[in-house]
């Protein structure tokens, strides 16, 4: 559930207003909330330039009800003003609800009426550093390892990205995945960090039992979207039952170092366009999903990279050091790379992963069941 709120009308008006919060959004008065920062409503009309970090938001005021999310759309929020109803996932929402974009900020009236409404866009939040390039690399590690992390656990992967958080925050190591190889990578990376590691081993039984409630948390069928979903499901309630309700992830390195294959094709002109507009979307495309697991779970996803600092940072990096073309080898994340081999053995700094669907063999498994099940439903 995460935000729910709901009006009793009568006469066109909202008489009462019912609303909940659960974890990991919280609830401070009138307003209800997930955030890790302070929210000043003084500065409602602006909220998106004034909060640095995800959040969504529904306060309600003495005039108005007041709605917002971050620039990047990391936390979903949906809303009917028709019926004065709002909440994280659609299902609440007896017809299509309206979607709060992207740093939106929004005012309804008691009786339903929008009679405000401003837009923040990516550009207004995040501006290139002029810096060099070490200056840069400095600087995130700086904003990585300023990061405060407690009772919290890392999904590991023995990937770059999982791996060099590993190496900056003293937390417990947790890894999922139906690989024999995988497993015993993970556990090599994890004594090689000096870490400890806790292994799920799932088959194909377990992601039978959990599809219907990972459909029904991210709403949407798309075969990519579930193929992605399930192994992060997995890890959450994973680390759930291992007493933590706190999960770090290496979401955003991908969009903000280079590391999609589909990068390797692009100019670098193409490439600098490419790595805006994944970053500007990675909300809709990554993060809604992976949020709305972690609601369903009542467990709380925290993502270093995605730092407000450490975005600002990476954007301001010069593509030919994301994407090294080298004698006709290309190395994606280089730079990340490079800050990595400071913290983490080399042979795990430059090793090429696959994506999570396929190291984990998630997909290999959903060949074998999903095109029933989605027929089915």
């Amino acid at each position: 559930m995460s935000i729910y709120a709901f009006a009793e009308i009568k006469d066109g008006r909202a008489r009462r207003i019912f609303a909940s919060a659960r974890f990991p959004s919280k609830q401070i008065g009138n307003t209800f909330f997930d955030c890790d920062e302070k929210i000043n409503l003084r500065f409602a009309d602006e909220l998106p330039l004034r909060i640095e970090g995800f959040y969504s938001l529904v306060a309600f005021r003495p005039s108005h009800i007041l709605l917002s999310r971050d620039v990047l759309g990391g936390k979903p929020l949906y809303f009917d003003n028709s019926t004065l109803t709002f909440s994280s996932f659609k299902s609440y929402f007896e017809e299509n609800p309206i979607e709060v974009l992207p740093g939106e900020v929004l005012k309804i009236g008691y009786d339903g009426e929008v009679f405000e409404r401003r837009i923040f866009r990516f550009e207004d939040v995040f501006r290139k550093i002029d810096l060099d390039l070490e200056e840069l690399k400095e600087r995130i590690v700086d904003y990585l390892k300023g990061l405060k992390i407690r009772d919290a656990c890392i999904a590991f992967s023995g990937g770059l990205d999982s791996s060099l958080l590993a190496s900056l925050y003293d937390l417990q190591l947790i890894a999922v995945t139906a690989s024999k190889e995988e497993k015993e990578w993970v556990k090599k990376c994890a004594r090689d960090l000096k870490r400890d590691l806790e292994v799920f081993e799932f088959d194909e039984k377990d992601v039978r039992d959990i599809l219907p409630s990972v459909i029904s948390a991210i709403e949407t069928r798309n075969k990519l979207q579930i193929s992605i979903a399930v192994p992060i499901y997995l890890c959450l309630r994973f680390a759930k039952e291992l007493g933590y309700r706190q999960v770090v992830f290496g979401q955003g390195a991908d969009e903000l170092f280079g590391g999609y294959k589909k990068y390797e094709k692009l100019s670098y002109r193409e490439l600098e366009y490419e790595l805006m507009n994944d970053i500007r979307n990675i909300g809709e495309k990554n993060l809604i999903r992976d949020n709305k697991l972690a609601y369903s779970l009542e467990m709380k996803i925290i993502t270093p990279y995605l730092q407000w600092e450490v975005i600002r940072c990476a954007i301001s990096i010069p593509v030919e050091f994301k994407l090294r073309r080298t004698d006709g080898e290309v190395v994606r994340k280089y730079v990340l790379r490079q800050i990595a081999s400071e913290f983490i053995p080399r042979n795990i700094a430059f090793r090429d992963k696959k994506a999570i669907q396929y190291s984990t063999r998630t997909s290999k498994i959903l060949r074998r069941i999903l095109d029933g099940y989605v027929r089915q439903g």
